[in-house]
């Protein structure tokens, strides 16, 4: 089950239906998709990439970039997206590990990228070149392909053929290729679809990324499941994501997105009387966020929660209580459970490690089965690395993480992979990097560096360098130079004292 064919059996009978349209005045109808996406196949298919086998994505949000995914899926090829964040050392990794046959990249990178592909072998490189003035992907990628001949229909998929690949880390530092399948992402996609309420007219403002699960597999892939529309933002601004509330009837958003619409003077119930849905995921809602909103605009967030491997997991619902607090009531399919340190299930209101079982949870690991195994328990559930609760009436509380993990703006961040470039650093002993409460992002980075005896560290160079190495939204917002860290009798660093030591760093800041 292809999951293009899901979408496609759903466009509309009369193909010159808009499906989406910018906030610049773009538009793209369903004919126009469909032919375009066909021909993307025909070109995937021409640079002789088989089914199965990866094309690498590294571009900023636009049409084209939504149009390439689709066409991924039909000539079914694995999608693998890849922040347009990351520098050379984290492509060099992805790039080596996922073996893609085609990079589609912006040209502004063509410099480094360009000696990393051919040092990995990689042949068929492309760029996609983004307008933000008309959100288009220009790009030597698009004038190939658009000439291409169309591929007719799509190419025949199982349930457990690959559908993509995603990037995420553990605490060791080394990222893991999550493997999605059609079927992972068709379940998903449907449940949400019925559990979120979509009906003909609708109407989705799109403000996200579409290198992340949130943007690409659970905002598009409903909208495209209800047969459209889609009012396309090339990122969020809230004063534009404001007016365009006029005409949409759906928006999803990070934490961060909800704050800074709570900062505009004329954000409002009148603002969001078109608005039928507030949906908020990839990092937790304050409290007072989801007060305040629901005081000002007389709407109440519908907060959910999900990881790359799975897809979403847990929903509040629709009809009934959207608990503040939570993250809701297991998805239809899903079977959640929280399990206590040795194994036995939990009690309500008990704090457990939580576990899934269901047909969005992800196949395994690329390359790593010994990784797969350790993330499954002998019955099959896979261990989200999330600590919760479950109330006496099934709504789930995430009470913390078990897997060293800060989520930033929406974005997940691993300390691990920080700490191994301070600790490289001349004249830094050791680090601990932390998650501290902030007004805006959630939670920003922190670092907490040991000097060496002798040795001058300035904080500002620090970052600096760091942003040579690492995407922006992992580098941290402040380095604190210590004379040591603290410890527990066994040694660990407990970053609980640095978080509560520098917890208010952030405090009133935006």
């Amino acid at each position: 089950m292809n999951l293009f064919a899901h979408f496609q059996a759903r466009f509309p009978q009369h193909a010159d239906q808009i499906f989406l349209e910018t906030e610049h005045g773009r538009t793209l109808s369903f004919a126009e998709l469909d032919d375009t996406t066909a021909r993307y196949a025909g070109f995937i298919q021409s640079q002789g990439v088989a089914p199965g086998e990866r094309v690498a994505v590294q571009v900023e949000k636009s049409v084209e970039a939504l149009l390439l995914y689709l066409a991924c899926l039909r000539a079914g090829v694995v999608y693998l997206p890849l922040n347009s964040a990351y520098r050379e050392s984290e492509m060099r990794y992805f790039l080596g590990d996922a073996t893609p046959k085609i990079l589609v990249h912006a040209p502004k990178d063509e410099n480094w990228l360009a000696p990393v592909c051919e040092s990995l072998g990689i042949r068929h490189r492309f760029t996609m070149d983004v307008d933000a003035k008309v959100q288009s992907g220009s790009g030597d990628w698009d004038k190939n392909a658009r000439n291409c001949p169309p591929m007719a229909g799509f190419v025949d998929q199982r349930d457990n053929d690959l559908a993509a690949i995603l990037y995420t880390s553990g605490t060791t530092g080394r990222s893991k290729g999550a493997m999605l399948t059609h079927q992972n992402l068709s379940s998903n996609a449907l449940t949400l679809h019925a559990a979120w309420g979509f009906v003909p007219g609708d109407v989705l403002l799109h403000t996200l990324p579409l290198f992340h699960v949130h943007g690409l597999f659970v905002a598009l892939n409903t909208i495209l499941l209800n047969g459209g529309a889609m009012i396309f933002h090339h990122r969020f601004d809230a004063p534009a994501a404001i007016a365009a509330m006029a005409r949409a009837t759906v928006f999803m958003g990070v934490p961060t997105y909800y704050t800074r619409l709570l900062t505009e003077p004329g954000f409002n119930a009148a603002a969001c009387q078109h608005m039928r849905l507030f949906v908020s995921g990839s990092a937790p809602l304050l409290p007072e966020t989801f007060s305040e909103f629901r005081e000002r605009t007389g709407h109440t967030i519908l907060e959910r929660y999900g990881m790359t491997e799975t897809g979403m997991i847990t929903s509040n619902p629709l009809h009934g209580e959207r608990r503040g607090g939570t993250v809701g009531l297991a998805l239809p399919g899903v079977d959640v459970r929280v399990a206590k340190d040795d194994d036995s299930t939990a009690l309500p209101n008990e704090i457990g490690h939580l576990q899934l079982k269901g047909p969005n949870v992800l196949a395994g690991y690329w390359q790593m089965p010994e990784k797969t195994a350790e993330e499954f328990t002998a019955d099959g559930y896979f261990k989200t690395g999330d600590m919760g609760v479950v109330s006496a009436d099934g709504y789930i509380s995430i009470v913390g993480r078990s897997k060293d993990l800060v989520i930033s703006g929406g974005y997940n961040v691993y300390p691990k992979e920080i700490e191994l470039l301070l600790d490289a650093m001349d004249g830094v002993a050791e680090s601990a990097v932390i998650g501290l409460p902030h007004p805006d992002f959630g939670e920003a980075v922190a670092a907490v560096v040991v000097k060496k005896a002798g040795a001058v560290l300035e904080d500002a160079a620090i970052i600096a360098r760091l942003k040579t190495q690492l995407a922006n939204f992992k580098v941290p917002k402040r380095v604190f130079v210590v004379d040591a860290l603290p410890r527990n009798a066994m040694g660990k660093v407990q970053k609980n004292i640095l978080r509560d030591q520098y917890g208010e760093t952030f405090a009133d800041k935006n």
